[in-house]
């Protein structure tokens, strides 16, 4: 499809970060098991591995994940796909797809500093014009908790 076949589509890219009191390798390994994340993510009620392959080099796993997005009073449930891309070192790959053509694209790393981990999502978020604001809206926000929620649970 072209790109100008794609008018109705929008994209941005936002960054979110926070500080967390442990080591690299074990924030890393937390946020890379989306099971930890039901607890932490305020959107997310449910995640089930469904696909994993392992390189040499690293591994991708794939789930589904059942979220409940916040509309006005309502709170309906989406269901989609999420992809992690772990490669043995350095930064993290993730996408998440949504309907209706929601996409959320992601590099996170996990850098020393001080005191523990500076976790850093570069986000992507692509999404239908007419849901762009609110999809931006409740990911980012969404994002932000969830990694307030891992440097709580360290």
């Amino acid at each position: 499809m072209a790109n100008g076949d794609r008018w109705w589509l929008t994209s941005s890219e936002h960054i979110v970060s926070d500080e967390v009191p442990a080591e690299p390798s074990d924030v890393r390994a937390f946020y890379c098991d989306l099971q930890n994340i039901t607890e932490l993510h305020p959107l997310v009620v449910s995640v089930e591995t469904i696909h994993r392959e392992e390189t040499a080099d690293s591994y991708t796993q794939i789930y589904r994940v059942r979220d409940r997005i916040p509309i006005g009073p309502l709170r309906p449930g989406i269901t989609y796909t999420a992809r992690v891309q772990v490669p043995r070192h350095g930064d993290v790959l993730t996408e998440a797809r949504q309907f209706p053509h929601v996409l959320l694209s992601g590099r996170v790393s996990f850098d020393q500093v001080a005191g523990g981990t500076r976790l850093t999502e570069r986000l992507r978020i692509q999404a239908p014009r007419l849901l762009a604001a609110i999809t931006v809206r409740e990911a980012v926000a969404a994002h932000t908790e969830m990694l307030a929620g891992i440097r709580r649970s360290f």
